[in-house]
């Protein structure tokens, strides 16, 4: 019976929760096409109908016809699956939804009917907290049967097993004893013909031996006991045990590599220092990287090359990663071709004295202005055994692994990303050239200026609440003014809009991470855009970074990938690449290297960039062409440094590697949203140097998140059951939009500093 029910449960866990014809966007030729969805597991498929010219209707036979094919057709001609755990679902209109989970994949749909809609809306809901409650009691299982408690744990089993080893000893000391009691009577009674005398002795011998039964019963009883214990722990430790030999395996073997990689570093460092430089060295670089095509070509003191060098630039029509529908054909591999760059001579040092004059006022220079801490307190010393809490994270999401507060730096997600805005003062120089591809090469000088601060900070950002907020008035002293709001939690977005001088800049971040034992990965995933008062305007998404040497090692951030600038409105057709060379041991370039062009509509190079990204970047402009048309030779005028990186205090690493503004991003404001992460206790008490009780209020805030997210829940699976509407979380600042792109974005209202200068505050959720 037992199996019955089984199977039962797992046939019933299998069937789907829903399933119907929809419409589904495939693209702008075909638009909707009908398709057969399946919502099952977690997962929303499609299948693809029988080609019926559209079938907006369809004759009772065709009908019975799907039905009966239905089966076949799901079987084997599924077109796309999407994953609802950390997807968003939300509603266009009467009839059309969208379904997206965090940039990869995105699913428009239409119903037939808003009934229809608000159905299927519903059991996408619905099944979507289903799969996040399933996927962390897996984790949770998961980390019992990897953990298996904590030493404390293990030690009270320990002893409680020595405890009943003893009481075995002890029941076998007393059956000895009491059997040798048992046995001389026994003995006696043989030998003695006396009917009295065996009468006694059989008393004596009915005493004994129910002290012998009893001491043999307490042996069982204390056998058994020592054998649940034994049982219900020792599978548990075999299980720790070989995981804890896997571990210890994988570690030997990543020493053993790092070993080997620094070995080869020694042979190739000696051997790069005896040998001749020549230009043939180049073929070795990888065809799709940027490399020095003349050996003797001078690197000044700033990382930047004076003279020649060449660059792969993209011909083809391949794009960026982009929010996609999964059904959609695949992107057209973008081709490259190699140019020759002749700089000419630097003017950086009077262009950079300029610039700054004009764009950057240094806090300070204002006697009534505010005035602003310059670092925040020390860094305290707390050991931590890094492996024992890494080696349970291997391949897991970084955003769902629970960090304790000592791998952080009292900044969180929405501060950090604040950040990239530090030097908006080459955007107030964008804002005043007249010509587009100028401006967008301002423009790629300000998005690498954004990475500047990684090459000295590996600490980990705090993750933010649902709801958490932040905002950064500095229209005062630097001429712009920021604000944050985590939009989701599943997956984790954060909207940001921010306004200057002649601009406004937004952008919604979201991430993919994997902690992959020697280096974790960061793929962001959202999109950044700027416009002008002059209606300018572009687009562009973040690199990957990567941090090195997580277990062995010093920490170091890199940056790579190809990035490109997309003009949209009025400047529409013109383009920036840029190219983030991976660091490389091998490599004579100087290492954080970025290289680019910016090309107009036709696909002209207009603007060369080159420079570091943890230093100053350089833009110079195309004077002409003295190649061909398939093997160009572009000539530049005057070098201009776009950019040009502000150190940190020189004991900023006692202080988390802080430069000056992000020691002033957590300094304490009067006036601020309840929900502002400045308010933030754990953050605060870290920022104090009170580790513990940090760590302490992090998992409180953590469980009153999960907390508030499991009523929604209930109250979604509740007005589900009685037929009724339920709204799901919204933004307090922001709200959800479709985009140009026809991908989902969160749009700024526009309305929270006249909230702020009346201290309405009524809107913000209790997060703290």
């Amino acid at each position: 019976m037992g199996d019955v029910a089984t199977t039962k449960s797992n046939l019933a866990q299998n069937e789907p929760a829903m399933k119907g014809w929809l419409f589904k966007w495939t693209n702008y030729l075909k638009g909707y096409q009908r398709r057969w969805f399946v919502l099952q597991n977690g997962h929303l498929s499609y299948y693809r109908a029988e080609n019926n010219g559209g079938v907006p209707t369809l004759s009772i036979r065709r009908r019975r016809r799907f039905k009966q094919g239905n089966q076949a057709e799901m079987t084997h001609t599924c077109r796309g699956s999407i994953s609802l755990h950390g997807a968003l679902i939300y509603t266009v209109d009467a009839c059309t939804f969208v379904i997206s989970n965090g940039g990869t994949q995105t699913f428009h749909i239409r119903a037939a009917s808003e009934v229809e809609r608000q159905s299927w809306v519903t059991a996408l809901e619905l099944a979507k907290a289903k799969a996040i409650r399933s996927m962390e009691s897996e984790e949770d299982e998961e980390e019992a049967e990897d953990g298996s408690g904590s030493p404390e744990e293990w030690s009270s089993v320990v002893r409680k097993l020595e405890a009943q080893l003893n009481d075995i000893q002890t029941c076998s000391d007393l059956i000895q004893k009491h059997w040798k009691s048992l046995v001389k009577p026994l003995t006696e009674m043989e030998t003695n013909l006396d009917p009295d005398g065996v009468q006694s002795k059989s008393k004596e011998v009915g005493e004994r031996a129910t002290l012998f039964r009893i001491s043999t019963n307490a042996m069982i009883n204390a056998c058994a006991e020592y054998l649940k214990t034994a049982q219900a722990h020792g599978h548990k430790w075999i299980r720790l045990l070989q995981h804890e030999r896997e571990q210890r395996q994988r570690l030997q073997e990543m020493v053993e590599t790092l070993a080997q990689q620094h070995s080869k570093l020694e042979q190739a460092a000696n051997a790069h220092t005896n040998r001749p430089v020549n230009a043939s060295d180049g073929e070795e670089e990888d065809e799709n990287e940027f490399y020095d095509a003349v050996a003797e070509s001078v690197v000044s003191s700033s990382g930047v090359s004076d003279g020649h060098f060449t660059l792969n630039i993209p011909t083809g029509t391949g794009h960026r990663r982009n929010s996609s529908d999964s059904s959609s054909e695949p992107d057209e591999t973008t081709e490259t071709k190699q140019v020759v760059v002749v700089t000419g001579k630097s003017s950086s040092s009077l262009r950079q004295s300029q610039h700054q004059t004009e764009a950057y006022v240094p806090p300070g220079s204002n006697t009534s202005r505010k005035a602003r801490r310059t670092r925040v307190p020390d860094k305290p010393h707390y050991p931590l055994n890094l492996w024992s809490i890494m080696k349970n994270c291997i391949g897991k999401d970084l955003s769902k692994i629970p960090m304790p507060v000592n791998f952080s730096e009292p900044l969180s997600m929405l501060q950090r990303l604040t950040e990239d805005y530090e030097y908006a003062d080459i955007l107030d120089v964008a804002a005043k050239a007249s010509d587009a591809c100028e401006q967008l090469a301002y423009v790629a000088a300000f998005t690498i200026s954004s990475y500047s601060t990684t090459s000295s900070r590996t600490g980990k950002p705090f993750n933010p609440l649902l709801g958490e907020t932040y905002e950064c008035d500095r229209t005062e002293d630097l001429g712009w003014r920021a604000f944050s709001e985590q939009v989701s939690h599943h997956p984790p977005i954060v909207a940001q809009y921010c306004e200057g001088r002649g601009w406004k800049c937004w952008q919604e971040f979201t991430m993919t991470s994997k902690f992959r034992g020697k280096y974790l990965q960061i793929i962001p995933l959202g999109t950044a855009q700027v416009e002008f008062d002059n209606g300018n305007k572009f687009s562009w998404r973040k690199v990957t970074t990567t941090i090195h040497n997580i277990i062995v090692g010093k920490l170091w951030v890199d940056q790579h990938g190809d990035m490109e600038i997309v003009g949209k409105g009025v400047a529409a057709g013109i383009k920036c690449h840029l190219k983030y060379i991976p660091y490389s041991y091998f490599s004579r370039d100087t290492q954080r290297r970025v290289k680019g062009v910016v090309m107009d509509a036709s696909g002209n190079v207009k603007w060369i960039i080159n420079g570091t990204w943890d230093d100053q970047v350089e833009i110079a402009p195309v004077t002409g062409n003295t190649g061909t048309a398939t093997n160009p030779v572009y000539e530049t005028g005057a070098s201009i440094v776009a950019w040009k990186r502000r150190m940190p205090p020189p004991d900023a690493d006692k202080s988390y590697g802080f430069s000056t503004l992000a020691a002033q991003l957590n300094e304490p404001e009067d006036g601020v949203a309840p929900t502002d992460s400045r308010r933030r206790p754990d953050q605060r008490l870290m920022e104090d140097g009170k580790w513990d009780e940090a760590n302490t209020e992090k998992v409180r805030l953590e469980e009153k998140q999960r907390a508030a997210r499991r009523k929604r829940e209930s109250d979604a699976e509740s007005s589900a059951q009685e037929g009724k509407p339920f709204e799901q979380y919204k933004p307090t600042w922001f709200e959800q939009m479709t985009g140009d792109d026809d991908v989902v974005v969160h749009v700024y209202k526009g309305d929270y500093w006249q909230c702020k200068e009346k201290q309405k505050w009524d809107r913000c959720p209790d997060i703290f």
